[in-house]
């Protein structure tokens, strides 16, 4: 029997940094020879990184990384390596994977299928490589084939299916198994969103079975760019099921998964599959390639990584460790010394508080204190000692104003021991206070509640704004802003108030969620990550913005609509594209309790509000993606700036009857 192992790996790059890229493709492979890995597949785009934008259409991006290739081939001997990259190639730019055999470059394989909708945009870089073209280019005097070929390595027969390729109903993998492939390779680039694995897991099965073959899954890690995090998760599988799976949502720069796979008996599979169909004839797309790969003796899979989302809370796991991995890249690629936290006492900055500190528990667990400094610098504690402690990297404040009532005040100040950060109480009034007194002095009369409502809530936001960007910037560290997506839907957040800051953690996730995740946090450990018993006096409050006087009674539920009403006004509206009209059918049966009167004032209020805030999701901090349900107009949710505001629209559903008893 003729017996490999195959690796996949998840490597965390960074767009345009040549030298740590390569640095993490050769530890990938260094690892692979270390576990006697024959075929080792690279995620995409590895070589360059993948949110490089309009930096692709560069020339000098393309030739750095046909270089950064080139000098990888001396890292490959004894093996076969995938590796992704953007190649040049007759005026345009191609998502590519260099083939690179035993310190050759055997081959390149072009993307066919390119991802362009959510958060995606490779037509704009990238031109598709038409099915079944073949050409070559001239590398240092040898002729190297260009396209859609399989490469026959030592008896083994390779074949690829790029990323989004096998997502899409016609895949290259089918067409490369009926031609002769033994192993199919998939370089990817595929972001996290809460669910998403599942699925990934499901197409990577299917296409092990399908074509009866061995199926090779790499993938990225981390947040590369800012705004997609990656959540590794390489995959390994064959017709019998999944043999190998990579940890998912882990800090560390590189990581490995590897099975041993008897291709004798992959071919045994199609043999005996009656409905697997051979290309009758080899249609010249098959090259041989010199060079050997290491054979093993036949193995039993090892035990499979536990998912975080396969237990029944599986989401507020995921969740909580996409965000903190986030974080965590977004801190140390960006220099900082830390985070600076507005920590009002309630569910949004209580959240962004928990999550710094689940940030750097994480990295120092998986990593260890002494690799987290060496990739943090500007958190460690001295050269060559570990991390510095919470408190020097997590600063938060609380900001009273004469509206603000001791529950908030206690409530802040005891989530900000738990996490351990260093704690401020600012009173900011007098500051409020002046504002008021400079603009009423210009008026006949002084500004006051409740004729000056929104423009005397909006001034206690914006005057809390100074005072931590000055202290962010003293310490230099990242000044968070804890808007949530329900609020950017709808517009209940102060731009220059409580939108203030460079980050928006929690932008790509709605507020029922996260307030079902803060009382699932308040009692629940995960790993690493404690329970956090001080969210009680977060969690038993209504969330309110306490912006206007104490006897006004003040909640956000009150301002707009109850959270999970206003969650699924947003699917229908937005996700789904339904009119007004059909978003209130849809809701009296999801709420018949409400009455439908009720639900009619809501939907009318929230594509009212949602057309008159597009001006500041255009101006809301980058946050991350964290289901296929963003608002971020830069990466997901394009609408215009300046609209009627579904006046007709509107129209139609003030002019639909009630349901009778409704």
């Amino acid at each position: 029997m003729m017996s490999v192992r195959l690796g996949a790996a998840t490597l965390s790059t960074a767009p345009l940094d040549w030298r740590g890229n390569h640095a993490r493709c050769v530890e990938a492979i260094e690892a692979a020879r270390a576990a006697e890995v024959a075929v080792l597949c690279l995620p995409e785009l590895a070589i360059s990184g993948y949110g490089c934008e309009d930096a692709f259409l560069s020339a000098g991006v393309a030739r750095r990384a046909w270089e950064s290739c080139l000098a990888l081939r001396g890292h490959t001997r004894g093996l076969a390596v995938a590796v992704g990259l953007p190649f040049a190639f007759r005026g345009v730019v191609l998502d590519a994977v260099a083939l690179l055999v035993d310190g050759v470059l055997a081959g390149i394989a072009a993307k066919r299928s390119l991802a362009g909708d959510g958060v995606h945009y490779e037509p704009r870089w990238f031109r598709p490589w038409p099915r079944g073209a073949r050409a070559s280019v001239d590398v240092e005097g040898a002729t190297v084939p260009v396209g859609d070929h399989l490469f026959t390595v030592d008896g083994l027969t390779l074949g690829f299916e790029i990323c989004e390729e096998a997502w899409t109903a016609e895949r290259p993998g089918g067409e490369a198994a009926r031609r002769g492939a033994d192993i199919l390779l998939n370089p990817s680039a595929s972001h996290f969103a809460l669910g998403k694995h599942a699925v990934r897991e499901r197409i990577v099965l299917e296409g092990a079975r399908s074509g009866g073959v061995a199926y090779v899954y790499a993938n990225l890690s981390g947040n590369e760019a800012g705004r997609i995090v990656y959540d590794g998760g390489a995959l390994i599988a064959t017709p019998e099921g999944l043999v190998a799976r990579s940890p998912r949502l882990s800090p560390a720069l590189v990581g490995l998964c590897t099975a041993v796979v008897d291709v004798d008996r992959l071919r045994l599979h199609r043999a005996r599959t009656a409905s697997f169909a051979a290309s009758p004839a080899d249609d010249g797309g098959r090259v041989a390639v010199p060079g050997q790969v290491r054979r093993v003796a036949p193995q039993a899979p090892a035990s499979l990584s536990v998912d975080p989302e396969a237990a029944p809370d599986g989401r507020f796991r995921a969740f909580q460790r996409a965000v903190a991995l986030g974080l965590w890249d977004h801190l140390r690629r960006a220099g900082a010394r830390g985070w600076v936290v507005s920590l009002s006492g309630g569910a949004d900055s209580a959240a962004c508080a928990v999550l710094c500190a689940d940030a750097l528990r994480l990295a120092v667990d998986t990593l260890g204190a002494a690799e987290a400094a060496r990739l943090a610098p500007a958190l460690a504690e001295d050269p060559g000692g570990g991390l510095k402690s919470p408190g020097e990297v997590l600063a938060t404040v609380y900001q009273a104003t004469a509206n603000s009532g001791p529950v908030t005040r206690r409530a802040a100040a005891a989530v900000a021991e738990a996490v351990g950060a260093t704690h401020r109480e600012w009173d900011v009034e007098t500051i409020v206070a002046a504002y008021r007194g400079l603009v009423s002095a210009g008026r006949p009369q002084p500004l006051a509640f409740p004729t000056d409502d929104l423009a005397l809530q909006n001034i206690q936001a914006r005057a809390r704004a100074p005072g931590v960007w000055l202290l962010a910037n003293v310490e230099q560290k990242l000044l968070l802003t804890t808007s949530n997506r329900s609020e950017a839907a709808v517009g209940y957040a102060t731009m220059d108030g409580d939108t203030a800051g460079g980050l928006a953690p929690l932008g790509g996730i709605d507020k029922a969620f996260l307030r079902e995740w803060l009382r699932w946090r308040e009692h629940t450990a995960d790993g690493p990550l404690p329970a956090v018993p001080a969210l009680a006096a977060v969690n038993a409050q209504a969330p309110t913005a306490e912006l206007r006087p104490p006897d006004a009674g003040q909640t956000d539920e009150s301002d707009l609509m109850p959270y999970p009403v206003l969650n699924a006004i947003e699917g229908l509206a937005i996700r789904e594209k339904q009119e007004p009209l059909e978003v209130w059918w849809a809701l009296q049966a999801r709420f018949p309790d409400v009455p439908a009167i009720q639900l009619r004032v809501w939907v009318d209020r929230f594509f009212r509000l949602w057309c008159a805030n597009q001006w500041k999701r255009e101006r809301l901090a980058p946050s991350f993606h964290l289901d296929d349900a963003s608002l971020d107009p830069r990466t997901w949710c394009r609408f215009p700036i300046l609209s009627p505001g579904f006046a007709e629209e509107r129209a139609s559903l003030q002019a639909a009857a009630l349901p009778e008893g409704r």
